[in-house]
């Protein structure tokens, strides 16, 4: 994920928060009016190109106007509009307002593999499927191209990934006499140490997050949110969930992580003073350290995630794609853009700003493999990285409503983390919760 992003992820995730029910969902389906219709095949793509236009773009991600000069450099009759219209809030509240409207929204926008359902299952996106993107499959990491799916319909190609991995500083592991943990009982133990031996000190933060709890229980195999596009399932007390609060309620009951708030100033001072020992992210944090933690330089290292069991697994931890509005009136072209943004020339200004790829040759070509990082002592952090992609626990979804699921997150699962409580008791605030509205928005809730 590019640099930004890794901030940009959570931004939205910290944003989504302030969003309500009437701004995001109200009306979570297609306006009336708008494009000409979004049947269409590959061979319309080239013709597109050919025959040029004008589309408009938005999106948040920092190598965009790198991206759109190449491709207009290599398709002068093509004008893309690039339009910068924010991100969490501003950006999906306008984007729902166009719809809703039937006119207004761009032809291609950015979203995150998480909001992708609820603007795909009500029709508000072309199925790309048409144009031939079916055969890009295994051009992907198989975690991503599941994201870009909602149904039975294909809605973008993916940008990039984050397969999480443990960010670790090494000096603190070392005053500890820590070896880094490859399971999370061993994690628990290394808290104990840490908290025992300087109680200022903690082996992470946590002060409540939708993303990370979504993403920790994808990684114990929970698969909480089930949906066909019209009935939803919804069981945040299956397997893999207690799997996951078995060891993060010892960690909050017995107060063994910091709540720092993550992405504020206070976090990136702790990350860089060795007041947090250890992070769980995606695969984007890279960038992150090494533009906004200074005083880590050196200090910081990457390992696998810690397991239930020893063997490897992860989950995504943010990410995003970029959709064909179905008011789009020219959804050829839009979906020619969008195959050279991720799948041809446009990759390669994408990694050049920092992204972490989703694509399965660059994830495997050598010399993004084998980089050594200055700001991990040298390490080779990708070879980490890239392997993690591999190691994606399969079968996870998004709920077709998770923005707003998000939104309560807070009021609910949160007050486990401010009362130090079973995380049990917020997850069944949660899941009653979510029930509730789905019930509400017209799903068949299970």
């Amino acid at each position: 994920m590019l640099i930004i992003n890794g901030r940009r992820a959570r931004r939205i995730a910290l944003v989504a928060a302030a969003l309500t029910a009437a701004s995001v969902l109200a009306g979570c389906g297609s306006g009336d009016g708008g494009g000409g219709g979004s049947e269409g095949t590959a061979a319309d793509l080239d013709a597109a190109l050919e025959e040029g236009g004008t589309i408009t773009y938005w999106t948040w991600t920092p190598s965009a106007e790198a991206q759109v000069a190449a491709f207009e450099d290599q398709y002068p009759n093509v004008d893309v509009k690039l339009v910068n219209a924010g991100t969490g809030n501003d950006h999906y509240t306008k984007l729902q307002n166009a719809i809703k409207a039937g006119s207004g929204g761009p032809d291609v926008a950015q979203v995150e593999y998480k909001a992708l359902p609820q603007f795909a299952l009500p029709g508000d996106l072309v199925d790309l499927g048409q144009y031939g993107f079916d055969e890009f499959e295994s051009d992907y990491t198989p975690s991503t191209w599941a994201s870009v799916h909602a149904g039975e319909g294909l809605y973008g190609l993916p940008q990039d990934s984050g397969p999480m991995a443990l960010f670790y500083n090494q000096q603190v592991f070392d005053e500890h006499k820590l070896e880094v943990p490859t399971t999370w009982d061993e994690y628990v133990e290394a808290a104990r140490t840490i908290k025992k031996a300087n109680p200022s000190q903690c082996i992470t933060n946590d002060s409540g997050d939708a993303g990370f709890t979504t993403s920790m229980i994808w990684q114990a195999g929970g698969t909480p949110f089930q949906s066909d596009g019209e009935s939803v399932t919804i069981d945040l007390q299956d397997e893999g969930t207690q799997k996951w609060t078995g060891v993060w309620n010892q960690l909050i009951e017995d107060e063994l992580v910091c709540t720092i708030p993550g992405w504020t100033e206070e976090w990136y001072k702790a990350l860089g003073d060795g007041t947090i020992a250890s992070i769980g992210l995606g695969a984007w944090a890279p960038g992150v350290f090494e533009q906004s933690v200074p005083d880590g330089a050196g200090k910081w290292r990457a390992a696998p995630m810690p397991t239930y069991d020893g063997q490897p697994a992860t989950a995504e931890n943010g990410g995003s794609t970029q959709s064909v509005l179905e008011q789009s009136e020219n959804p050829a072209l839009a979906a020619a853009f969008v195959r050279w943004l991720n799948h041809e020339e446009g990759v390669e200004p994408f990694l050049e700003s920092g992204g972490f790829p989703a694509t399965v040759a660059d994830l495997q070509d050598p010399a993004f493999v084998d980089k050594k990082l200055d700001y991990f002592g040298g390490q080779q952090v990708n070879q980490v990285l890239t392997e993690a992609a591999t190691q994606v626990v399969e079968g996870w979804q998004y709920l077709p409503y998770q923005l707003y699921a998000d939104t309560i997150y807070g009021d609910t699962v949160g007050k486990s983390y401010q009362t130090h409580t079973a995380l049990e008791d917020g997850l069944g605030a949660w899941q009653e919760a979510l029930v509730k509205y789905g019930d509400e928005q017209g799903f068949s809730v299970n």
